[in-house]
């Protein structure tokens, strides 16, 4: 279970895909991703990836401009 906890695994839930080659398959595959919150999951790692791209974003723009104590006001 740790490791479905870590995100959304693209690769395992691709490979059940391309497997759901009939209906009941398709079917388990659905349940698989309900019970596993495979939504949910991708989610919040789309949120987790914005905030650390936004994040890397304005360290680099601080860090190009110098020391935060060149933005003073007045």
């Amino acid at each position: 279970m740790a490791k479905e906890e870590a995100g959304y695994d693209y690769t395992r839930y691709r490979t059940l895909l391309a497997e759901a080659v009939d209906e009941q398959r398709r079917l388990e595959l659905i349940d698989l991703l309900i019970r596993e919150h495979a939504r949910d999951r991708l989610e919040a790692q789309r949120t987790s990836d914005r905030v650390a791209m936004t994040a890397q974003t304005v360290a680099r723009v601080l860090g190009s401009s110098g020391r935060r104590d060149n933005f003073r006001l007045g």
